[in-house]
């Protein structure tokens, strides 16, 4: 791929619309509180896991759209050994990222981009837990009255693009794919949570969208035009990261230890009960019909966990190539991302057929 730069593009708006403004302090500030974190504890983040989580023990946890407390709810998983003193209900990247800096979140459930991106900015984190998904998350959905049908099509047009989550990446690898280079496109910078106004006023021509969200976007506007364009570009990492300053502390380090398991376990269950999930989530929660759910469920991704992240080295390794190649960050090695400590606890966790 070529590594023109999409015009009209300033690598600074991303920073600043995208990421937050507060990058620069709060990544030194991040940096600082590890230091911290990591003379308190000793050998911090070279300590081995401690076997047992000390009384008192809290973390934050991020659980989207509380998916998290009804996965444990309905698998009847075992009280966790140490007190969750919020579930705080984030899953965009940027936003977790932000998260993290102001010290309200300890843990998060993400895709291998966002950990890139804090990189990038200065902040340390590390991923803790992989599960390796294998189908498609996401598709492409376009305006109401495109003439889009194929990612070829993508020519010209206008893109929605965000740099800090997981639609980005997807976004990137399909024009690769697809042989278009960046300056053959306009990337629209957005976050997520802003594609669907974009598509409805048609400031984009193309948005990514997670698989669970496009029954609701196309049954108000296929009858428009609008349409959905698949592909079978993976996002290949579902992930746990938390900040090197939390595990720095032995103590939220072995909370962490202890909750990968029951994380892992959630999503076994929930893939394993795709009636109740259906019904219990994407019904009762999300509104979705009885038959939009099932639609959702059939695309869904078996959890794998693998006892060795080599795979997973290797992807970020090429996702953060693919990011330098447009100017998004800079090259680096993603080694440095991964807590390898936590290695094989998720695949541990559950049955053969999901270690992989």
């Amino acid at each position: 791929m070529s590594h023109s730069r999409a015009p009209g593009v300033d690598r600074r708006l991303f920073l600043t619309s995208v990421l937050g403004a507060a990058a620069g302090v709060a990544g030194l500030s991040g940096c600082a509180t590890s230091s911290a974190a990591t003379a308190r504890s000793g050998a911090g983040l070279s300590a081995p896991l401690a076997e047992k989580v000390p009384s008192g023990t809290s973390l934050k946890i991020s659980s989207y759209l509380n998916t998290q407390q009804l996965q444990f709810k309905l698998a009847k998983l075992p009280k966790l050994p140490f007190t969750v003193s919020s579930w705080v209900n984030i899953g965009a990247g940027p936003d977790v990222i932000n998260a993290f800096r102001a010290k309200s979140l300890d843990l998060a459930n993400n895709a291998g981009i966002p950990p890139i991106q804090a990189h990038y900015q200065g902040y340390d984190a590390k991923i803790v837990a992989i599960d390796v998904t294998r189908k498609p998350n996401y598709l492409f959905a376009t305006k109401p009255g495109s003439d889009i049908h194929t990612v070829a099509d993508f020519k010209g047009r206008k893109l929605a693009f965000s740099q800090g989550q997981a639609q980005g990446v997807v976004l990137l690898r399909a024009l690769k794919q697809a042989g278009l280079t960046y300056d053959e496109v306009t990337l629209v910078p957005l976050t997520s949570n802003q594609f669907f106004t974009a598509l409805q006023s048609g400031q984009v021509d193309i948005a990514p969208l997670a698989n669970s969200q496009a029954p609701a976007y196309l049954k108000q506007y296929e009858a428009k035009g609008a349409r959905a364009i698949t592909t079978d570009v993976v996002d290949l990492l579902n992930l746990l990261w938390a900040p090197s300053a939390v595990l720095a502390d032995s103590a939220k380090a072995a909370a962490v230890a202890a909750y990968i398991p029951q994380w892992a376990q959630g999503q076994v269950w929930q893939y394993e009960h795709p009636d109740a999930w259906n019904e219990e989530f994407y019904v009762k929660t999300q509104n979705l019909t009885l038959a939009q759910a099932k639609s959702v469920t059939a695309l869904a991704n078996k959890p794998l966990f693998p006892p060795s992240w080599d795979e997973a080295v290797k992807w970020e390794q090429e996702t953060a190539d693919l990011l330098a190649e447009g100017g998004f960050v800079k090259e680096f090695t993603v080694n440095s991302l991964f807590d390898r400590r936590f290695e094989g606890i998720a695949a541990k966790a559950v049955a053969a057929e999901y270690r992989r």
